[in-house]
């Protein structure tokens, strides 16, 4: 099944120097590889052991077996399958725009990092799912790997629509429960919902590993308004009148407070976490937590 391109070509090249990787099955404090200690084909050398029927021919030692008569097989840590879950906030306050791209809103740039983030996953062999938010009700994508899977979670992607608030903790449960143990999330969202984060916290907490990547538009970073405006609060339907040259200053004052606040508490739970803002590089907070660091194997 053919889908539209969600990615665009030179993003694509780019994604080339990233790495989906989990730091809980690495024990590493950054985003490191996740390895596995089973035994097989993979990338790491870890053992000789003397060759069994079934065995692949091709991983036999000769110039062991040329010093000892015995056939032996080279074994290797081999890179244990992750599941990736996509966590997208689809709430109302997704579809905000800037005046100067009204056309191109939160949510778009949401389903473009949530398709190369499944481009990540399913490129390595691993399984990612779709999970999206929203009062209306928790939209599960069950996870899976392979190319159909890309055509389903790339369709799942285009179908969101940002609408309403965020779920209540009941309608919560099936998102939480389809999470196991170990399973990567990569949550999307703009960090401005208490729910959202603590809903982060709780996965965090219960041994899933949590990346928050936060999206602002240039007006909530910049405060570019002049004259009187009326700014409006998609989720609350709530409208605030004013001066927008005399509320410049205290707005971002308080909103510089909240980015810091917001780094804080995710820092508290473990939770790694970059903020991108649409007017820059797409890859950019993707090359800050899934760049290949130095030293770590390729």
């Amino acid at each position: 099944m053919a889908t539209p391109a969600l990615i665009p070509p030179e993003l694509a090249n780019r994604l080339r120097s990233l790495r989906l990787v989990s730091r809980r099955a690495s024990g590493d404090r950054g985003i490191g590889q996740h390895a596995s200690r089973s035994r097989g084909a993979g990338l790491e050398f870890a053992q000789f052991r003397q060759y069994e029927p079934g065995d692949d021919p091709r991983l036999i030692d000769w110039k062991l077996h040329a010093r000892s008569d015995r056939y032996f097989v080279r074994e290797a840590e081999r890179e244990s399958p992750l599941t990736v879950w996509l966590l997208l906030d689809t709430t109302a306050s997704m579809s905000q725009a800037d005046p100067e791209a009204p056309h191109r809103q939160r949510l778009d740039v949401a389903r473009t990092l949530a398709a190369c983030v499944a481009e990540l996953a399913l490129r390595q062999g691993d399984r990612c799912g779709l999970i999206s938010l929203n009062d209306s009700g928790v939209q599960v994508l069950p996870a899976s790997h392979g190319l159909r899977q890309r055509d389903r979670l790339w369709l799942g992607l285009q179908s969101l629509r940002a609408t309403g608030r965020f779920p209540s903790a009941t309608q919560l449960l099936p998102a939480r429960e389809k999470i196991a143990a170990n399973d990567l999330v990569v949550a999307l969202g703009d960090g401005f919902d208490d729910a959202m984060l603590t809903l982060l916290e709780r996965l965090a907490a219960a041994r899933r590993e949590v990346v928050f990547l936060q999206l602002l538009t240039v007006g909530e970073r910049d405060f570019p308004y002049a004259g009187s405006y009326r700014f409006h609060d998609p989720e609350t339907d709530e409208h605030l009148h004013g001066d927008a040259a005399a509320m410049r200053t205290a707005y971002l004052q308080r909103f510089d407070q909240a980015q810091r606040a917001l780094a804080a508490r995710l820092d508290a739970a473990g939770i790694m976490h970059a903020c991108h803002v649409m007017d820059e590089p797409l890859d950019l907070p993707l090359q800050r937590l899934f760049g290949i660091r130095p030293g770590a194997r390729a």
